[in-house]
């Protein structure tokens, strides 16, 4: 009788020992045998199950605290790991988001966006704990990076800010024409379609700026991270610098973890992302029809012709996107002053847009104090580089029409 508290007592920390074990043998150290040898350990130890999730769930609490976003670990995983990977890391990160009343509103839209879990009934004890323990091994090396916003569990009014008037309603709008342009198969209606886009964009950014200036509110540009996947990674990171740049953002790439940071103000911050993810799918959707063209005429260099045509179509936007942004500005300044009337010097664009572009530019420099420049290699597919200049120019942006903002 004497020994039955003494054992009962003794069962959690018998699981303890167990998962300590497994987890000395796999995550500290590299190669397939120690997984292996974690994994074994813990396919005989089925009431360690709970602890091990537990265990799971404050690996993740660690990457937030690294300043890792959840769509930035489901994308890591998946690209180091495997899409089964990514799905346990999503239900991970959906148990341990539980414990927080308040999430900042990207990491809502985030959380809405992650994979789905593995359905239960796993295929066999050691394949769940060997895939779990690569998992682990995973998150426990996350480094740390620049936070781009509150962690969960913030103050309240740290993670929550009152939407612009309107705004759900115009990004609607903006997502609805985006994704019109995306579907056509004529360049024409895309065109049309992504124009109204840009302008609405335009707009939606100007009355921002201009509204808190007269506030005085919102002077503090934000930060997010927009993931950029191989193949042809430079090509679309040099794609994202140019949309960032017209948007009045910095854009900061880290090609060693596959995503670029964006700075700036969250009304643009959302152009960027909505415009990059359309050009991005607009331009790959072109690539694939006149790559088929090449292929009908007999070309088989499928890899050189899609690096030379998405670098020809990021350049020629980025140009396009520049020239597009001055041509804006003065036309959105000379309709400021004509709406302002006596008032206009007091809220005169210009000058409130050098401020916000001052405020980017000092908020990018404390957040990334040391950046490098990185050597880009020359396309080297004439017939690549042609299309790629064809359908950047197809795209128009910021050609004869209103520009990304102003």
């Amino acid at each position: 009788m004497d020994g039955g508290p003494a054992t009962a007592g003794a069962y959690p920390d018998l699981m303890e020992s167990v998962i300590d074990q497994a987890f000395a043998a796999a995550l500290y150290t590299e190669g397939d045998a120690g997984l292996d040898t974690g994994a074994s350990l813990l396919a005989a130890a089925p009431r360690a199950d709970a602890e091990l999730v537990r265990r799971g769930e404050e690996f993740v609490r660690r990457a937030w605290e690294r300043g890792w976003l959840p769509a930035d670990v489901v994308r890591l995983v998946r690209r180091d790991l495997d899409e089964h990977a990514a799905g346990l890391a999503a239900g991970l990160i959906a148990a341990e988001v539980r414990r927080y009343q308040e999430l900042p509103a990207r990491w809502r839209s985030q959380l809405d966006e992650l994979p789905a879990a593995p359905p239960p009934g796993r295929p066999d004890r050691f394949s769940y704990a060997s895939a779990l323990l690569a998992l682990y091994r995973l998150l426990l090396a996350l480094p740390a990076i620049e936070p781009v916003g509150p962690p969960p569990g913030a103050a309240r009014e740290a993670l929550t800010r009152p939407p612009a008037a309107g705004e759900p309603r115009m990004l609607t709008r903006i997502r609805a024409l985006l994704a019109k342009a995306e579907a056509t198969g004529y360049p024409e209606e895309a065109e049309a379609l992504t124009t109204k886009a840009q302008e609405l964009m335009a707009r939606h950014s100007i009355d921002e700026a201009l509204l808190a200036a007269r506030t005085h509110g919102d002077r503090t540009p934000g930060a997010c991270r927009i993931g950029v996947d191989a193949p042809y990674e430079t090509a679309k990171a040099i794609l994202l610098d140019a949309v960032a740049s017209a948007n009045r953002c910095r854009a900061v790439w880290n090609s060693d973890l596959g995503f670029t940071t964006v700075v700036g103000f969250e009304a643009d911050l959302e152009a960027v992302e909505l415009l990059h993810t359309s050009l991005l799918v607009q331009g790959t959707a072109a690539m694939t029809r006149a790559e088929a063209g090449q292929r009908a005429g007999g070309r088989k260099r499928t890899k050189t012709f899609r690096q030379s045509f998405l670098m020809a179509y990021a350049q020629r936007l980025g140009s396009r996107l520049a020239d597009g942004t001055a041509r804006a500005t003065a036309e959105a300044e000379n309709a400021a002053a004509e709406a302002e009337g006596d008032t206009a010097a007091d809220t005169a664009l210009l000058p409130v847009l050098a401020a916000r572009d001052l405020a980017v530019t000092e908020t990018a420099e404390r957040m990334f104090p040391r950046t490098t420049t990185t050597r880009v290699r020359g396309a080297t597919d004439l017939d690549g580089w042609t299309h790629g200049t064809r359908a950047a120019d197809r795209a128009r942006m910021g050609g004869e029409s209103r520009g990304i903002r102003g």
